[in-house]
Parts: C-alpha cells; sequence; structure tokens
C-alpha cells in the first residue's frame, strides 16, 4: 500500500558502495518522470548518474559553497550526520553511488515545485524497491564552477535549464532511521 512506503521512506546519509542496477535507475526516473508538474508542461530534466567517482566529484562540487551560517541552530541527526552537523565532510551526497540531477526550465515560475515532485516521486520509488535515497538542494550553485558547466554541456543540458535539487541513490550502511514522531498541530482539517 503507498502509505506504508511513505511511512517506510526515510532521508539517509550513510551508504555502502553497492551501485544501484541500472533496471532499477530506470524505473526510478520513470517515476520522477511521471511527477505531477505545472500545466502538464513536463518542464523538467532528469539525468541519472551510475557512476560512483562522477557522484563523489558533484558531491564535492555540490557542497563547496554551501553556506552554514543561514543554519543557525540546526540541527539534524546523531545517527546519520549531515552536513549541517558535522562541518568536516566534505561530500554532499555522503558517498552515495547513485545521484539524479534534476533540472528545470529558467525562468518558469513553478519550476522548483515541479523538480520537487519529481524528486518525491522518485524517493518513494526508490523505498519500494528497497533502496535508500535522500533529497539535496544546492542545484544551481552545484554546477556554477567551469568544470560544472562542462559536464552540463557534456551531458547535452539546455542553456536555459539549471539543477534544482538532486535525489541521491545507494544502499544504507548502517541501520534504517527510526520514524520520528509526527509535530502536533501540522495537519489541520476546516468543514
Amino acid at each position: 500500500m503507498l502509505m506504508d512506503i511513505i511511512e517506510a521512506r526515510h532521508s539517509v546519509r550513510k551508504y555502502t558502495e553497492q551501485q544501484v542496477s541500472r533496471e532499477d535507475m530506470e524505473l526510478i526516473l520513470k517515476a520522477g518522470n511521471f511527477a505531477p508538474n505545472a500545466g502538464g508542461g513536463q518542464r523538467s530534466m532528469l539525468v541519472g548518474i551510475r557512476n560512483s567517482e562522477l557522484t563523489t566529484k558533484i558531491g564535492i562540487m555540490n557542497l563547496a559553497g554551501f553556506d552554514r551560517s543561514r543554519l543557525t541552530g540546526s540541527y539534524v541527526s546523531k545517527e546519520q550526520p549531515s552536513i549541517i552537523d558535522d562541518p568536516s565532510m566534505k561530500n554532499g551526497f555522503y558517498g552515495a553511488p547513485s545521484v539524479v540531477a534534476v533540472f528545470g526550465q529558467n525562468g518558469f515560475l513553478y519550476r522548483i515545485a515541479d523538480a520537487f515532485c519529481c524528486a518525491e516521486n522518485m524517493v518513494l520509488q526508490a523505498a519500494e524497491l528497497g533502496i535508500s535515497s535522500c533529497i539535496i538542494a544546492r542545484g544551481e550553485e552545484t554546477f556554477g564552477s567551469p568544470e560544472g558547466q562542462e559536464l552540463l554541456k557534456e551531458w547535452e543540458i539546455p542553456e536555459n535549464y539549471s539543477a534544482i535539487c538532486f535525489v541521491i541513490l545507494g544502499y544504507i550502511d548502517g541501520e534504517q532511521p527510526h520514524t520520528k514522531p509526527r509535530r502536533p498541530g501540522r495537519v489541520k482539517i476546516i468543514e
């Protein structure tokens, strides 16, 4: 049942080196491709990467300009520390062997919403397959360097597109995180 998958899905920040199969990557990309999108425009672009050396390189680029000062007081997890918790981390993808980069059309009002709808579909599909995942932000900053721009040219990403977010994928190193209780008062029904 879908609700079981939603409740079982967790953001994972510790990965083994085991690569996601091509078939599973294709299914995860298909889930992202079928995400809701503004006006049915299908503007988002998805690039799946199954190369751990390249994902490490992009993960380091992702974290290069990260500004921790905007996160004062934030804390994520003792079991699975985040870059927010541990400034010594250098890879924004936490060693995940696979990643999907989600791109949106510049200037389009709903590009961020569309990208995150794609990301949500992909993490749910990954959870159903027993693959761990986490949605990572800082897309635009990641490819701002000349090295990043070269990758975009190599991948044939149109110039009027930029990265919005990433879905990192792999297999958890350690135990599955525990589900946190939901904060009260976040859900209301008005009749």
